[in-house]
């Protein structure tokens, strides 16, 4: 774990009934750094967040912040920290300068003059004296982030924070939210089930499945070292193409690629991000042929039906590209070596 670590999970666990929400989850967040929990809906990484906050009480494990085991029975309020819902919870009676205020201990001219300034933060200040209903869902967002650093928390936790937002207001608040988190230096532990958010917003990336972590690490590391199938295919869309082991090496439709580790004569996949597989013309490389064009302005993509492949692929070219349904085309790998998995593994 970081030798800064601000959060330490060690081997947390939580049941509901006979589900097994989480197993032996282990994590550390540094101080200042901004840790994504990702995974799809019931992979147990709200439950983890609900843990951390004390929402949630763990069967096992350990909790420590700076350094400081937390009792599971210790309330939110008593922990130093915030926590950011993903329907905002804003109270409707409640000014957007009250909200942020809201709890804030000390004197009345203090809590105000923080909300002020966290206000100011995130390019508010001037709807102060407005109610949450005439918000918009961009606002809203920012008035719960405000209302969350306002105390000053030694972490931040954000449930789903920019899901109830359209995408191109999403974008914009994402990109907002984290330039406020950076010059706030806060630590941050993000629930999404967006990797592309996750990767836009995130200094490290923790993959969950099942109520367990698969792989940790920078988003780069997730999207071009994917310990596994599952998390190749969280990351984006994969052209599989399966063949045999011979002498250390796949041999596939599309080429022989080095296959170190597995046994021979294994049935192993190559599996290829759409932008390592390049389209030639007919009569060159594996042969094709294009079943569906699909126009999206700035490119379209092309599904194509090729032998070895279990689906369509889909790849992207250029929108003058002449390509129509039912011409025949070649495949040849772009560079990038595929990723080398079982072919029977997750």
């Amino acid at each position: 774990m970081p030798e800064t670590s601000r959060l330490e999970l060690d081997r947390i666990g939580c049941r509901f009934g006979p589900v097994r929400a989480l197993d032996d989850v282990s994590l550390a967040v540094a101080g200042g750094e901004i840790v994504g929990l990702l995974g799809d809906s019931g992979c147990g990484k709200s439950t983890l967040l609900r843990i951390v906050a004390g929402l949630e009480t763990p069967d096992r494990g350990v909790l420590r912040l700076d350094g400081r085991e937390i009792r599971p029975g210790l309330p939110p309020e008593l922990r130093g920290v915030g926590m950011m819902f993903q329907d905002y919870a804003l109270f409707p009676h409640l000014t957007v300068a009250e909200n942020v205020r809201y709890g804030l201990a000390g004197k009345r001219a203090e809590a105000e003059a923080t909300a002020a300034a966290r206000l100011a933060q995130v390019g508010l200040a001037h709807r102060a004296a407005a109610y949450p209903d005439t918000l918009s869902g961009g606002e809203a967002q920012r008035v719960a982030l405000a209302r969350a650093l306002a105390p000053g928390p030694r972490l931040l936790l954000l449930d789903e924070p920019f899901s109830n937002l359209d995408r191109r207001t999403r974008d914009r608040v994402r990109t907002d939210t984290l330039g406020v988190l950076r010059a706030a230096g806060a630590t941050a532990l993000l629930v999404t089930h967006d990797p592309e958010e996750a990767m836009e917003v995130c200094d490290r990336i923790a993959l969950m499945r099942a109520g367990r972590v698969v792989q940790v690490g920078m988003p780069e590391d997730l999207y071009r070292r994917p310990v596994n199938r599952f998390a190749a295919r969280f990351f984006g869309d994969l052209c599989e193409v399966e063949g045999p082991c011979r002498g250390g090496a796949l041999e596939t439709p599309l080429g022989s690629f080095p296959a170190p580790g597995f046994a021979e004569g294994a049935r192993l996949s190559a599996a290829f991000r759409p932008q390592a597989l390049r389209i030639v013309p007919a009569g060159g490389g594996h042969p094709g042929r294009v079943a569906r064009r699909i126009y999206l302005g700035t490119q379209v993509q092309l599904e194509i039906e090729s032998a070895g492949f279990a689906e369509p692929l889909r790849l992207a070219v250029p929108p003058e590209a002449a390509h129509r349904p039912g011409a025949a085309v070649g495949l040849v790998p772009a560079g990038d070596s595929p990723f080398i998995f079982a072919a029977a593994a997750d």
